[in-house]
């Protein structure tokens, strides 16, 4: 689940070159004390959901894409998975990853995943936890990855929703007082860059509609099998904001299968 920051002149805003603010020592430290770091797939909300969506993984080939630590990596291996690939963009996540799988089939990339490519039908799985948010051509990504998903193979990832990306600021109205009022959902078909904040540092995400996401599939010939907007867990609801996430949808959740014959479908 690695997370992106685009470097900008500042004079013309251009963008000037894609770095990864996990390579940031100050910032690493902080990322790694957050409850998804320290306690792994069971620290986050939405993977007792994800999880029941999963695809059997047994002899097949999996693609994590945005791999971070490699929860899911790790997770894919231990339930039987041929072969594993990993791609983050981050040195420092990779190096945690590849110490959490020594001695399962997991090989691990360090590449953008925007632009990674593989050989044809490669992967018969591609996974994408909470990454897609941060690359600007949602577009360009489903095309290379039909082209590296085997036919009839299964695309699920994971994004910030669209009604949390929206605004951009992803975060609360609050009163005089510091208590929360609602959540603010403007400019939603305003598609394009969002700069928000996360732990303390500016990161450049992309906001794009529900409409975009499932049409993009569509067009690319993949066959919508769920779109689940999780909610969290009920034993995680006593934990500091967790109910709070009940108010509004933080996640959405999408599984696909790579159509078959898509040649003659119009």
């Amino acid at each position: 689940m690695s997370e992106f920051v685009q470097s900008f002149n500042q004079e013309n805003k251009e963008e000037v070159q894609l770095v990864t603010i996990y390579d940031d020592e100050n910032f690493f430290n902080k990322y790694r004390e957050m409850p998804r770091s320290q306690k792994g797939l069971a620290g986050a909300g939405e993977w007792q959901t994800l999880k029941k969506l999963l695809p059997d993984f047994t002899d097949k080939t999996v693609l994590d894409l945005g791999c971070g630590y490699g929860w899911h990596c790790q997770y894919a291996a231990q339930h039987d998975a041929k072969a594993v690939t990993g791609v983050d963009i981050s040195e420092k996540m990779l190096a945690v990853a590849k110490d959490k799988t020594k001695g399962y089939p997991v090989n691990y990339l360090k590449a953008d995943i925007a632009t990674v490519t593989f050989p044809p039908a490669s992967f018969d799985i591609v996974i994408s936890s909470l990454a897609i948010h941060y690359l600007a051509d949602f577009g360009s990504l489903i095309a290379n990855i039909k082209s590296y998903l085997k036919p009839g193979g299964t695309l699920i990832f994971s994004v910030e929703h669209p009604a949390f990306t929206a605004e951009g600021t992803e975060d609360w109205y609050y009163d005089d007082n510091g208590e929360i009022l609602h959540y603010p959902l403007d400019s939603y078909f305003l598609e394009g860059s969002r700069e928000t904040t996360f732990l303390g540092e500016k990161v450049m995400k992309y906001h794009r509609t529900l409409t975009t996401y499932l049409q993009t599939l569509l067009k690319h010939h993949f066959t919508l099998l769920d779109v689940v907007e999780p909610m969290p867990p009920a034993n995680m609801l006593d934990e500091p904001g967790m109910k709070d996430e009940l108010r509004r949808p933080m996640m959405l959740i999408v599984k696909a299968q790579n159509q078959i014959d898509s040649m003659n479908i119009h």
